[in-house]
């Protein structure tokens, strides 16, 4: 009888484990405060790593010119498989200058620890004008659309995957901040079948793709007091998506547009969350 017992017990553990990862927490909220120091430290961590290993190209599509930089994996094996990352940079960055877009979500790549222990393909476009467009829809939401620089990068993508078979192309990442979350989320909802997982940071949101959308692994990342990109936009995409259990959205409570990037540019969050996600 008493071990009847105890495996009844154990079964109900169990079942209560299934439930609660089931209906994992796709909500959170995020109390981090950014000081000045903090903020300055960071910043200059970042700015100190050497862009060289980033290769300068450019591709040409049609009429369309992108210079790109590009990250080969750190022993770099033809027998071994690794993702892409494709990372996106905000309005401040727009230029042909193949330097610029190396802000904060492309360099954290190139810290030794995580260029060691999350070894990928990584490419940086450079828009030499907004590469997403931001309007009013009838609810009075600013949303995101794309511009025909955002298209072209499809090619670059099947180009790279060519010209690299050891691309993995399960695991292609897309992720931004700011003009380049948007960018990102655009790219998601053109070809979904082609990303395994974003990273949408304080952006405009894009609905146009919803329903293609709603199984991919997707976290939205958003400061509650962001005025320059409302944070009621991630909140209405999350609504619009929370039946999605792929679907994280983090709210840092104390933070806005500028700072939000901040808590994770030395830590190895972002990758070790893109690299657990399969398409």
């Amino acid at each position: 009888m008493h071990r009847l017992k105890v495996q009844q017990n154990l079964i109900i553990l169990l079942l209560i484990f299934t439930i609660n990862q089931t209906f994992a927490q796709k909500k959170e909220f995020r109390d981090t405060e950014v000081d000045t120091v903090t903020f300055l430290n960071n910043r200059k961590i970042l700015n100190s790593l050497n862009t060289d290993k980033f290769q300068k190209k450019i591709f040409e599509d049609h009429e369309v010119k992108i210079p790109y930089r590009f990250l080969t994996p750190k022993n770099n094996s033809k027998n071994k498989k690794f993702p892409l990352v494709i990372t996106f940079h905000n309005s401040t960055r727009i230029g042909n200058d193949n330097e610029n877009q190396l802000e904060p979500f492309a360099k954290i790549w190139l810290q030794e620890e995580i260029y060691e222990k999350f070894p990928c393909y990584v490419v940086a476009p450079q828009f030499n004008k907004r590469s997403t467009n931001y309007e009013t829809n009838a609810e009075g939401i600013q949303i995101s659309k794309p511009s025909n620089e955002v298209s072209a990068l499809l090619n670059l993508i099947k180009k790279l995957k060519k010209e690299f078979p050891n691309i993995d192309k399960n695991r292609i990442y897309l992720i931004g901040y700011s003009m380049g979350g948007s960018t990102a989320q655009n790219l998601m909802n053109l070809k979904p079948n082609t990303f395994a997982a974003v990273v949408s940071v304080a952006s405009v949101p894009d609905f146009s793709n919803l329903n293609k959308i709603k199984e991919k692994n997707i976290w939205l990342i958003h400061g509650k007091n962001d005025d320059e990109n409302p944070y009621i936009g991630s909140v209405e995409l999350y609504n619009k998506l929370s039946s999605e259990k792929n679907l994280i959205f983090t709210t840092f409570t104390n933070l806005h547009h500028n700072n939000i990037v901040i808590p994770f540019l030395i830590t190895d969050e972002i990758p070790k969350w893109l690299f657990e996600k399969h398409k």
